[in-house]
């Protein structure tokens, strides 16, 4: 079993933190933007007001931030942004100082908790006590509209809404459009999540060599991120050698050998809540790649290249699917499940499917417009072959095409 024997704390050339450029006028800003963007949706959409579950749609509406995994899987917290009126969190017991500095939230409720887990036996009784809440403030603030965009909620809450009038509307819907489109100052947000994370990419680079566990080398990711004041990574799709193909196996405890492939994707959700996804791939020792990896790479790279080259606002996902780079049959079974992504706080609208069988099952046209930022994927590996590499840049799509955001190295010298 390997063993670093360096202490990161201790190892002064590495160990220096990052200097924060971001300061509070555009954290401010970008709340303000965030708001503004829901508030906006929701009258397009006719809706009085959104009911918020997801974590991260409370976080990009309010910015305020408590427990964000638990709670995604314990409903025991939830907000509520009308359209012409306030902002109302409840949050979490004795949470409610989490939200004292926060110029987005008009008031903090203490929240009911109907969900079996918080509620047991007593589910009926809570969520008609919660329902009652949310229809009052509905007439209170509403103006007589009770059109309500909920992003999810328990399903047996939704029959006590609707005794009372309410029309319940698709609220992920809502928050995913207006989540689409990044503010100067979101980008200055999402670019030092970037940053971060790609300095713990630097660091994974760095330690990499043989004899490591492939947990031991993610575990530096998660490091940078939590010491720069990040948050979490969504997924932990770090993997070596022959568990490259297929992808989608999570890191393990294997031991790393020299010369074999390993690739990761980072899904990391760094500072401010912004999700820095960006995937490479390189040889454990950093030894020359063999003819059959760099072939691999070599077609990953140009499947990226292509694509980010035909990518711009006024294009529209159909178009560019049917331009994208044509995946070559002995690779196609392996492919990656989409050719591109929305990305955020998180992986967000759109989701692009590959052409053919993919766009005919799940596929759905739109449009790329100017402010998105979007991840270009790719997954190269012969069906049954030894190993497979997984690329990912996240870019900004301008009018004239579409901008890196990150800058890390790619290895050009694999290129075939």
């Amino acid at each position: 079993m390997f063993e670093n024997k360096k202490t990161y704390l201790n190892d002064e050339a590495k160990g220096k933190k990052l200097k924060n450029p971001v300061t509070a006028d555009v954290h401010q800003r970008a709340r303000a933007y965030r708001l503004q963007r829901v508030r906006d949706k929701l009258i397009e959409n006719q809706c009085a007001a959104a009911l918020l579950y997801d974590p991260v749609n409370i976080r990009y509406a309010t910015d305020a931030s408590n427990m964000q995994i638990w709670t995604a899987h314990n409903a025991s917290r939830y907000a509520m942004v009308f359209a012409e009126g306030p902002v109302i969190i409840w949050e979490f017991h004795n949470c409610a100082h989490l939200c004292e500095h926060l110029e987005t939230v008009d008031e903090v409720r203490n929240a009911i908790n109907w969900a079996y887990f918080g509620a047991g036996p007593r589910v009926t009784e809570k969520a008609k006590e919660w329902a009652g809440e949310i229809v009052a403030l509905l007439k209170q603030h509403g103006g007589g509209n009770m059109r309500l965009a909920v992003d999810k909620m328990e399903p047996e809450g939704v029959p006590f809404l609707e005794a009372h009038g309410v029309k319940l509307v698709q609220g992920q819907m809502v928050l995913e459009q207006a989540r689409a489109i990044k503010s100067e100052d979101e980008l200055e947000l999402m670019k030092w999540t970037i940053r971060v994370c790609e300095h713990g990419m630097q660091r994974m680079h760095d330690e990499l060599q043989p004899g490591m566990t492939e947990n031991e080398l993610w575990a530096y990711l998660h490091f940078e991120n939590i010491r720069h004041g990040g948050e979490w990574i969504e997924t932990r799709l770090l993997a070596s050698g022959p568990r490259t193909n297929p992808w989608m196996q999570e890191s393990s405890d294997r031991v790393m050998q020299e010369g074999e492939i390993i690739a990761f994707d980072t899904d990391m959700i760094g500072p401010y809540g912004y999700c820095a996804d960006i995937s490479r791939a390189w040889t454990v020792g950093h030894v020359p790649p063999t003819a059959e990896q760099r072939r691999l790479y070599s077609a990953a790279y140009e499947q990226i290249q292509h694509n980010m080259d035909i990518l711009k606002a006024g294009m529209s996902f159909k178009e560019f699917v049917d331009k994208g780079w044509s995946i070559p049959d002995e690779f196609y079974k392996n492919r990656y499940c989409c050719v591109a992504h929305g990305i955020g706080m998180a992986d967000e609208y759109p989701a692009i499917a590959h052409a053919g069988n993919d766009w005919e099952r799940a596929g759905y046209d739109g449009m790329f417009e100017e402010g998105m930022t979007i991840c270009v994927e790719s997954c190269i590996a012969v069906e049954g072959g030894q190993e497979g590499i997984k690329l990912e840049e996240q870019v900004l799509i301008t009018k004239n095409g579409c901008v890196p955001l990150s800058s890390f190295k790619w290895e050009k010298d694999w290129l075939s």
